[in-house]
């Protein structure tokens, strides 16, 4: 399933960095990605959101934890 996520959101989004992690069907992502300038903190969730629509209606994917950031936002960890 965590193959599956990172192909959905690659698919919609193009992304500078890319973490998922699953834990049963909850899932916790981190998208880096140019295509979140200038968007408010809800409309760069919806954006990912909409990428995982399918798999949270059918209840394959229950809750998703999300941190959207910008390339100047993200601080890797060292």
């Amino acid at each position: 399933m965590q193959e599956e996520v990172s192909r959905l959101i690659r698919e919609q989004i193009a992304v500078e960095h890319l973490e998922v992690e699953m834990a049963g069907n909850h899932c916790t992502v981190t998208v880096v990605s140019a295509d979140f300038e200038g968007l408010s903190p809800v409309k760069k969730q919806q954006r990912i959101y909409q990428c995982l629509n399918e798999k949270i209606a059918s209840g394959e994917i229950h809750a998703v934890n999300i941190r959207a950031l910008t390339p100047s936002q993200w601080q890797p960890t060292v």
